[in-house]
């Protein structure tokens, strides 16, 4: 991935993460799978029950990417965010938007920290840390991370259309790229 793609979808969550907390919740995590370096699109946590449950459903955002046969994945999450939802001690800054970008050769992590405006609950970005090769990331977003290219063994005519169409049926937010759109 270049820098330019990279650094545009850092600036797409980081409007986000204004956006949500100005309405009281950061951003769910969200993977967004890429072919030959091509953005398959954007595709949220689904709404979970239980620690349990969201550990299952961060680990499962990497079924689009294998579908799509990624080459590549960018996943963002919220450091206590996925911490209290996943019952997880809290590793890092916090609060921090976090990205990892993934291929099957590795990952690097990316971390924003930030305090939010007393009045405007408005993020206030601080200094960014160095990327991390190969970083340590929360146990489900390893999971994401491994298993997005893993290939799917579906007995199906089009894995990714079924993919698409079971993700969303789970509850899943997916906005696809019109290139990938079906």
């Amino acid at each position: 991935m270049d820098t330019r793609t990279f650094d545009a979808l850092t600036e797409s969550m980081k409007s986000a993460y204004v956006a949500g907390l100005s309405e009281g919740a950061v951003p769910r995590p969200v993977i967004m799978p890429l072919v030959r370096g091509e953005l398959v699109g954007l595709i949220w946590l689904r709404p979970v029950e239980s620690a349990e449950d969201a550990l299952t459903a961060i680990a499962s955002l990497s079924n689009i990417a294998a579908a799509a046969n990624a080459d590549e994945i960018v996943l963002a999450w919220e450091t206590q965010d996925v911490a209290t939802t996943c019952e997880l001690p809290s590793d890092g800054p916090s609060p921090c938007l976090n990205m990892v970008h993934a291929s099957k050769d590795g990952h690097t992590l990316h971390q924003f920290p930030y305090t939010e405006d007393s009045v405007s609950a408005e993020p206030h970005w601080l200094p960014v840390p160095a990327p991390q090769p190969d970083g340590k990331l929360m146990p489900p977003v390893q999971a994401a991370v491994d298993y997005a290219f893993t290939p799917l063994e579906l007995d199906h005519p089009s894995p990714f259309g079924v993919t698409v169409v079971l993700m969303e049926e789970d509850g899943y937010k997916l906005r696809l790229t019109e290139a990938f759109a079906f």
